[in-house]
């Protein structure tokens, strides 16, 4: 795994002698994120799960969160974690913090898996104009998303506005976002 190399050094120069001193603070091996990506696209290849969030930070903080449409299983994440340690351990990366674990209930959706997970679940939709949507989502395909949600209309011949279910069909794109609406 090829891997940037950051040093810092401390400095320090005397004013009246011109002499100084360099001193080590500290090495640390970069973890290369599209390594780490194929590493983990190997390993989840032919088990039903996705890699939904993959995030190394500038101290080597790593969050990986898997999903699977039948659900997330520890041991999977804790075998999961294990071949990553083996993994970076034979590059020599010691020094990182590893976090392994299932997506978020409410984190919105990212892949199209998620969306069919959670087909005829109450969900939550952010349009791109800003307008927010509530409602159970009833069909996913390649292109669109669809839910059905309740509107108020006006009825001829009554005063008060009554609810209506419309189904609304979405665009992948002209979505912000879409997420599990979790109600207690």
């Amino acid at each position: 795994m090829e891997s940037n190399i950051f040093c810092t050094f401390a400095a320090e120069m005397n004013e009246g002698t011109r002499k100084g001193s360099l001193s080590f603070i500290k090495i640390r091996i970069m973890i290369d994120k599209q390594q780490l990506q194929a590493l983990l696209a190997d390993r989840l290849q032919g088990t039903g799960y996705e890699l939904i969030t993959l995030k190394i930070s500038a101290q080597n903080e790593i969050l990986v969160e898997v999903d699977k449409l039948d659900g997330v299983d520890v041991e999977f994440c804790a075998e999961l974690n294990h071949y990553l340690v083996e993994s970076l351990d034979a590059q020599g990366i010691d020094d990182y913090s590893l976090e392994v674990g299932s997506v978020s209930l409410t984190a919105p959706f990212v892949t199209k898996m998620q969306y069919n997970k959670h087909l005829n679940h109450d969900v939550e939709v952010l349009a791109t104009d800003g307008k927010k949507y509530r409602g159970t989502l009833v069909s996913v395909d390649e292109e669109t998303f669809a839910i059905d949600t309740e509107v108020m209309v006006a009825v001829e011949g009554k005063k008060r506005k009554q609810k209506e279910v419309q189904t609304l069909t979405f665009a992948y794109d002209a979505v912000k976002y879409t997420k599990y609406d979790l109600k207690f």
